[in-house]
C-alpha cells in the first residue's frame, strides 16, 4: 500500500482542530446532560405521578430512537417550530445533550436506588426534610457510585459525536470526510481519524481508572 504521509501532514491542523471541537462538544454536552439527567432521575423517583410519567416518556423516547434521527430533528425540525435557525455547533450540542440526559438519568436513578433505604429513613427520623436528606445524605453517596458508568457515557458520547458531521459541524469525523473528498484516499483520510479517536478514548479511560482508584483508596482510609 502506497500510504501518502504528505497528505496526512498537510491536513494535520484540520485533524487537530476537529479533535478539539469533538472534545469541546462532548464535554459541554455531557455537562448539560448531567444536569438534565439528574433532574430527570429525581422526577422519575418522584411520588408525583405526572412528573414521574413525564420522565419515563422522555427516557423511553430518547433511548428508543437513533441519535442520528435526533440530530436531524433538532437541526432541521426545531428551527421551523421556533422560527429561528440553529448553527451546526448549537444544534449538535442540543442533540447530544438531550441524548446524553436520557442515559445519565438512568445512571443516576440506578445509583440513587442502590443506596440503602434505611439511610433515607434515618435522615427523616432525625428531622431532615426529603430534599435535604437527598442532597446531603443520598446524592453524595450516589455520585461516587455513578462515576464508572458516567465515564463510560462520556466515552460513548465522544464516539457518537461523529454523527454530527452529517450537519457539517467541523469536528473530527468531518475532517476525515474533507480529506477523503479532496483525494479519494481512504487510509490517508480515515486512519488518522481512527488513531485520534483511539488516543482520546484510551487517555480518558486511563484518567477515569486513576480517579476510581483514588476514590477507592480514600474510601478505605
Amino acid at each position: 500500500m502506497d500510504f501518502r504521509w504528505d497528505i496526512v501532514l498537510s491536513y494535520s491542523d484540520l485533524f487537530l482542530i476537529g479533535a478539539w471541537i469533538t472534545i469541546k462538544i462532548t464535554a459541554i454536552s455531557v455537562a448539560i446532560g448531567t444536569v438534565l439527567g439528574l433532574a430527570i432521575a429525581l422526577m422519575r423517583l418522584s411520588s408525583f405521578a405526572p412528573l414521574r410519567w413525564l420522565a419515563i416518556i422522555y427516557t423511553d423516547v430518547i433511548r428508543g430512537t437513533p441519535l442520528l434521527v435526533q440530530i436531524f430533528i433538532v437541526f432541521f425540525g426545531l428551527p421551523g417550530l421556533l422560527g429561528r435557525p440553529f448553527d451546526p455547533m448549537t444544534a449538535g450540542i442540543i442533540a447530544l445533550s438531550i441524548n446524553s440526559g436520557a442515559y445519565v438519568a438512568e445512571i443516576f436513578r440506578a445509583g440513587i436506588q442502590s443506596i440503602d433505604k434505611g439511610q433515607m429513613e434515618a435522615a427523616r427520623s432525625l428531622g431532615m426534610s426529603y430534599p435535604k436528606a437527598m442532597r446531603y445524605i443520598i446524592l453524595p453517596q450516589a455520585f461516587r457510585r455513578v462515576i464508572p458508568p458516567m465515564g463510560n457515557e462520556f466515552i460513548a458520547l465522544l464516539k457518537d459525536s461523529s454523527l454530527v458531521s452529517v450537519i457539517s459541524l467541523p469536528e473530527l469525523a468531518m475532517s476525515g470526510k474533507i480529506v477523503y473528498g479532496a483525494y479519494y484516499r481512504v487510509w490517508e483520510a480515515w486512519l488518522p481519524v481512527a488513531a485520534i479517536y483511539l488516543v482520546l478514548v484510551l487517555t480518558f479511560s486511563r484518567l477515569l481508572a486513576w480517579y476510581e482508584n483514588r476514590i477507592a483508596m480514600k474510601a478505605h482510609r
